[in-house]
């Protein structure tokens, strides 16, 4: 039995997929522990999990679009929840005494734990902003995201010769696409792409089930956690667009109740939050327009299911752009594309075929990654090493 320690950031789309290699792990005997903040981690994981908890404070809002919003990512969320959890994430790791971490790209501060204590850990990519160096055409940009993660490495004390880019394993890195969406781009030799992580999410026995109509055809209408109040202007131009689909069309909407028009189109099921897996493996959907988040991308196709996507900020262009490349969805623009533009994207993948066997055909190739039992797989091998005595790896990752 290996003991394993998941860092992740407090947030609900990076905690999800982490579940269920959680879980993978846990049913093959091993102990694992989540570290983070408690306050956000124990609704999402349920009372039985093991939670070492770092403690919780607030971080300013995430906003903008573009570079903007990649600074305020950055320098707003990333950076200062790095510092916060610094000192209390190494005396999770004294206490637990991992053999392997589980660091999500957006907490560093594991990376730097696992160097000081000198343990092996493993990257997971929950996107695709650090995959295959999008950000490449602008190096001064690249240099700015080194240079923030240099100094995160100094303030932790530590050797700056043996400098290593913190959002990436030497060992491992634990990506949670496939080359069906990332097409034919290299990746080093210890770069596994498992394709998307599902798992079995609390019931909502609050969703309306008996208000979905059989005889309709439905798209949910999901723009992820952080859209906040740039969502509603585009809520009420879904709204229409939805409306101008016709009568055959009915719309399951996942928002705030805040963001949306007062009036929707006639059968409209409207909730905070849908059971979005539940919906997709029931068979209950046509179409998903949402913002081009990989989790939410990741689930569609697996499921088989062709989107239009919408992307606000951070790794979503990218990953609208893929799912467009990959011929499953049509992209469109957030602040800008009129309704009667959206609802023709929508009865595009809706009355073609083209985009839906395009998503069966991306979706069996993402499944064909093995998920949570290949990421267990590689974390085993990577324990194993560790428990074997063998010297840390000398690989250094693509920055």
């Amino acid at each position: 039995m290996s003991r394993f320690l998941l860092v992740v950031p407090p947030l609900t789309g990076h905690v999800n997929p982490v579940v269920g290699i959680a879980r993978e792990l846990t049913a093959r005997g091993h102990e694992v522990a989540w570290t983070g903040s408690e306050a956000v981690l124990r609704p999402l994981l349920g009372p039985d999990e093991q939670v070492l908890g770092t403690g919780s404070r607030l971080f300013r809002a995430q906003g903008g679009h573009g570079l903007a919003a990649l600074r305020s990512l950055w320098e707003g969320f990333i950076v200062p929840y790095a510092r916060f959890t610094a000192k209390p994430l190494d005396g999770v790791v004294r206490a637990f005494r991992p053999d392997v971490l589980l660091v999500d790209q957006h907490t560093p501060a594991g990376a730097l734990a696992a160097h000081r204590h000198g343990l092996r850990w493993a990257s997971l990519a929950p996107g695709a902003m650090e995959l295959g160096r999008p950000l490449r055409a602008l190096p001064q940009v690249e240099a700015w995201m080194r240079g923030l993660l240099g100094d995160l490495w100094q303030r932790a004390g530590l050797p700056p010769e043996e400098f290593t880019d913190p959002r990436f394993s030497p060992d491992l890195v634990l990506a949670l696409t496939g080359p069906a969406l990332t097409g034919p781009a290299v990746f080093p030799a210890h770069f596994a792409l498992v394709g998307p992580v599902l798992s079995e999410r609390p019931a909502d026995p609050g969703f309306p089930w008996e208000r979905l109509d059989p005889g309709r055809r439905k798209v949910l209408v999901t723009m992820g956690t952080l859209a906040g109040d740039v969502g509603a202007d585009f809520h009420a131009r879904a709204a229409r667009a939805l409306e101008l689909c016709g009568p055959g069309v009915q719309a399951v909407v996942a928002a705030p109740r805040e963001l949306l028009p007062a009036v929707l189109p006639a059968g409209t099921v409207a909730v905070d939050r849908a059971p979005v897996v539940e919906l997709m493996a029931r068979g209950q959907l046509d179409a998903v327009l949402c913002h081009g988040g990989m989790n939410t991308v990741g689930e569609a196709l697996v499921h088989g299911i062709p989107m239009v996507a919408a992307p606000i900020r951070h790794d979503q262009p990218f990953v609208a752009a893929q799912l467009v490349a990959a011929g499953a969805g049509l992209r469109v623009s957030f602040p800008r594309v009129t309704p009667q533009a959206l609802a023709a994207a929508l009865g595009t993948v809706l009355d073609g075929t083209a985009h839906q066997e395009a998503a069966v055909r991306v979706g069996t190739a993402l499944r064909a990654g093995g998920g949570a039992a290949r990421a267990a797989d590689h974390l085993e091998e990577l324990a194993a090493v560790g428990a074997g005595g063998g010297t840390r790896s000398t690989r250094f990752p693509m920055v």
